[in-house]
């Protein structure tokens, strides 16, 4: 995902694209992600893990070639949205394939591990990417990141992968009642508010601070960087404390951890006071989703894939929606609103929290 955003500006410059071309092709990418999340779940409970995750990295490595070949706008638009529904596939398929091969105990610590090495390559990517584009082009870039998905098909087609839990054909009427099931669409909706949160604060962190601090551009990339360092060490850090710590009291503490982070960009904060509070946020939000998608593995194991696509579909939703509700605000009361808009998302994912795991009583 990272490659493709690096790569953009080159792309819009050989093809000489104007700004509305190029805008129609970001929007293929999530509407990708929204279609791979969509499907991959209800496939892997029928079909296994294996097949799906090999062509899900086909489909991605078809469309980073078509980007590098290309010059029609229209298979350019082909081009990105493959890279974003095998994009989507892949993050919904490795979550739910380590959740499957994981006991009860080792869920937690399993998908954190998994999450860490999406902020290694948040952080490592675009480092990467500066320094090959000194010395190669973008086609050739992309090439050689199509080269190494098609590694990574070699290497796992001698692997064993977990038998289809559904060999027999989805049981449709079972799948559509998970978006009955309120505990899960209750977690879900905590995914709705945590994902919604990582896009407003990648999208509006900078802005925020080059308008209300003294802070120049450059200082508030930096700041904003802290906070995947921050989430990419605290899960690496939670691989051991889910071992030691009952999941629940992680999440909550996390969370409380997070709330510090936006507490501390109020009031113009200098870089100090603001790279501390991102480094706070990404801590603080390290833990939802490995605790959650551990929680829905087990609750529903027999039709796991289905119901991560039912929550990550939902999750996905909450970027969008978050992020424009966080514009609405900004454009109506200013910027200001930001991390108070922040701090309420953070409230409703303990108040939802706390709910699902408070013991109900039955009457006997």
């Amino acid at each position: 995902m990272i490659t493709l955003g690096a790569v953009l500006p080159s792309l819009t410059a050989k093809l000489e694209l104007n700004n509305l071309q190029a805008g129609s092709l970001v929007t293929f990418l999530p509407l990708g992600l929204l279609t791979g999340s969509l499907l991959f779940g209800p496939i892997a409970d029928r079909f296994g893990h294996k097949i799906l995750l090999l062509l899900s990295c086909l489909v991605v490595l078809l469309g980073l070639q078509g980007i590098a070949c290309f010059t029609h706008i229209h298979l350019l638009q082909l081009s990105i949205a493959c890279i974003g529904t095998g994009g989507g596939i892949l993050n919904g398929e490795t979550n739910a394939l380590v959740a499957d091969i994981s006991d009860e105990q080792e869920k937690g610590s399993r998908l954190s591990l998994l999450g860490a090495f999406y902020g290694i390559g948040a952080l490592g990517i675009p480092v990467l990417l500066s320094t090959l584009s000194r010395h190669y082009s973008f086609e050739t870039i992309l090439q050689g990141t199509g080269a190494v998905l098609a590694l990574c098909i070699l290497l796992c087609l001698p692997i064993r992968f977990p038998a289809p839990k559904q060999p027999q054909g989805f049981p449709v009427r079972e799948g559509l009642g998970l978006l009955r099931r309120k505990s899960l669409l209750l977690l879900s909706f905590i995914l709705f508010f945590q994902s919604g949160i990582e896009g407003v604060c990648n999208n509006w962190t900078t802005l925020y601070l080059s308008q209300t601090t003294s802070l120049t551009a450059e200082q508030a990339l930096v700041i904003l960087t802290c906070m995947v360092a921050g989430l990419t060490a605290a899960r690496f850090i939670l691989v051991g404390l889910f071992r030691k710590l009952r999941s629940e009291t992680v999440l909550q503490s996390s969370l409380l951890i997070a709330a510090t982070g936006f507490a501390l960009l109020l009031f113009s904060p200098g870089f100090t006071r603001a790279a501390t509070g991102m480094v706070l946020i990404g801590t603080g939000l390290a833990s939802t989703f490995p605790v959650i998608l551990s929680i829905i593995g087990g609750h529903y194991p027999a039709l796991s894939g289905t119901a991560f696509s039912v929550a990550l579909v939902i999750a996905l939703t909450g970027n969008t929606l978050l992020n424009q509700l966080t514009g609405q605000l900004s454009q109506h009361f200013g910027i200001q609103t930001y991390p108070y808009t922040m701090l309420i998302a953070i409230a409703l994912m303990l108040s939802l929290f706390r709910y699902i795991s408070t013991p109900k009583q039955t009457n006997k």
